[in-house]
């Protein structure tokens, strides 16, 4: 069953990319006491999460920030040195990389997709939400293949 707006943040498991290393935590309680703009891309270093996905939300970070965004935070189906090798090459030091290594996540929120045809495997779907005290208040799902509804210019709309 996919998460819904109204919807609580499932406990699952995800890992911080922090400058001392990789560090556990769970998402219900990761996302408790403050506005977080969470995003999911389908791997790192992928074409549009490259050029457009990451970057967009780097670009508006104080624009999401002036609308009462606590945090900004990507998520994505690889482990925490891929996305910290990630943001440090992108520049992202504004975004909170959270890293979903098994799928956990993109599972508990029902988003994931089947990348196996692209040699990916199962990977979480791209969308974009925003989390309030650990509520989902705005869920923007992607159609396959797209990029519209979960960039950093469809959410600021939405703030």
């Amino acid at each position: 069953m996919t998460i819904q707006t109204g919807d609580k943040l499932p406990d699952a498991k995800l890992v911080k990319v922090t400058e001392n290393g990789p560090e556990q935590v769970n998402a219900a309680d990761y996302f408790k006491g403050r506005k977080v703009a969470l995003f999911s891309v389908p791997g790192a270093f992928t074409p549009t999460c490259s050029a457009k996905h990451l970057p967009g939300y780097v670009d508006k970070a104080d624009e999401l920030k002036a609308k009462g965004v606590d945090e900004i935070a990507c998520t994505a189906v690889n482990d925490a040195f891929v996305l910290g090798a990630w943001s440090k090459n992108a520049g992202a030091d504004q975004v909170t990389m959270l890293a979903d290594g098994n799928g956990d996540f993109a599972e508990a929120v029902g988003l994931t997709m089947d990348g196996t045809a692209f040699g990916l495997g199962k990977r979480g779907q791209r969308f974009s939400m925003i989390v309030n005290d650990g509520v989902v208040e705005q869920l923007n799902v992607e159609a396959p293949g797209e990029f519209k509804v979960s960039s950093a210019d469809h959410m600021l709309e939405q703030l």
